[in-house]
């Protein structure tokens, strides 16, 4: 009988397992799933929660006790797959000699774990993060986050969600439909109740409580945890790494017809400009001439220490393997692109071109590594 395999799936920063009818990893469970049975490989996937603001130890934390609760300690081999974020946390879990439990339970996770794959993760910091810490990006996290503390905070906002829910339907009687605005109406915006209990409140209230992940994920921040967290032996480490060309300048017609669209655009736009700025005292790593042409037949141009998925410089992804090199932004590869499954929206509009056979080929060398990585180990 072949021994018991739990894929564990980790959000990033901000991340959630799902509030409303939005997924964090829309569709990536059931694709990955596909993939590993083509592989003859059968595994449980667990979709983990996570506290989406607050510091890496502290974030770590948490996915361990959820490893114990699904049952992790009595599985035959764990896999760990961390989106943004999610992959610092999965790399400080598994790090010899580490502490974050008075017991032994993370010594026990990492004797089970086969591999750790790494999705669009800021190993070595993100520029944007520096954004955070001044006082206009911390007004921003606090006061969304304190709007959901208070009766009133939550009534401005529920009363703002119906009445944007009500233009997302009227806007259908001059054809457009399915937009970005009808998508987020649909899956959020109308299942939000006033009950201090609903995911979204209790989402907003997790970041007012503890942000502490802003500071670590500074370039600057970044350096100490990198110099405390370590690879362990026997674990096959692998990345996949993310990245899209330079915003264009130039609309095309539909796209200037398309008001949310282009609201969505610009956002990109800043948080692309606000990336492409490396630390001068922090850089980079320099890739080898190998992994330097994988990156640049990948995304179909030179990658440079600017490049980034919109939020992660691409070079800063890099850590074990290359895996798979996607011309993706930093939501599509985890499913929110343009019209995935008819039900996602594409909240970062890069215009990198992702698509669903994009989608599935990511997703495929993250099950091709998965197998691998059992094989390797157990040989």
């Amino acid at each position: 009988m072949a021994a018991t395999r739990i894929v564990y799936l980790v959000p990033g920063f901000f991340g959630f397992t799902s509030v409303g009818a939005v997924s964090y990893f829309h569709d990536v469970e059931q694709t990955l799933d596909r993939a590993l049975r083509r592989r003859g490989v059968e595994a449980r996937i667990v979709r983990c929660r996570t506290q989406p603001t607050a510091s890496i130890p502290r974030r770590t934390d948490d996915l361990r006790k959820q490893v114990i609760r699904s049952g992790g300690l009595r599985a035959g081999e764990l896999h760990f797959i961390g989106h943004s974020t999610g992959g610092l946390d999965v790399r400080m879990l598994l790090t010899p000699g580490v502490k974050i439990s008075s017991g032994d339970s993370e010594e026990r996770i990492a004797g089970l774990t086969r591999t750790a794959i790494t999705v669009a993760t800021p190993h070595h910091g993100t520029p944007l993060a520096n954004h955070f810490i001044t006082v206009q990006g911390q007004a921003l996290l606090l006061v969304s986050s304190a709007l959901a503390t208070s009766g009133q905070g939550r009534g401005a906002i529920l009363a703002a969600a119906k009445a944007i829910a009500l233009v997302a339907r009227l806007d259908d009687w001059i054809g457009r439909r399915d937009t970005s605005l009808d998508r987020v109406a649909d899956n959020l915006l109308r299942k939000i109740r006033f009950d201090r209990r609903d995911p979204a409140w209790k989402f907003l209230g997790e970041i007012e409580r503890d942000q502490g992940a802003v500071l670590q994920l500074t370039p600057e921040g970044i350096e100490l945890f990198d110099a405390a967290v370590a690879d362990r032996a026997g674990i096959d480490y692998g990345c996949v790494v993310a990245g899209v060309p330079r915003p264009s300048e130039t609309f095309r017609i539909k796209e200037l017809l398309d008001p949310e669209y282009i609201v969505l655009r610009a956002l990109f736009r800043i948080l692309h400009a606000l990336t492409a700025r490396p630390h001068p005292r922090y850089p980079y790593p320099k890739p080898t001439g190998t992994t330097q042409r994988l990156l640049d037949r990948g995304l179909g141009f030179k990658v440079t220490p600017g490049t980034s998925d919109g939020v992660v410089p691409t070079l800063s992804q890099l850590h074990g393997r290359v895996l798979h090199v996607a011309r993706a932004d930093h939501l599509d590869v985890v499913g929110h692109y343009t019209l995935a499954g008819g039900t996602s929206g594409n909240w970062l509009p890069s215009g990198a071109g992702f698509t669903p056979e994009a989608f599935d080929a990511t997703w495929d060398a993250v099950a091709a590594a998965i197998a691998r990585g059992g094989k390797v180990r157990g040989a």
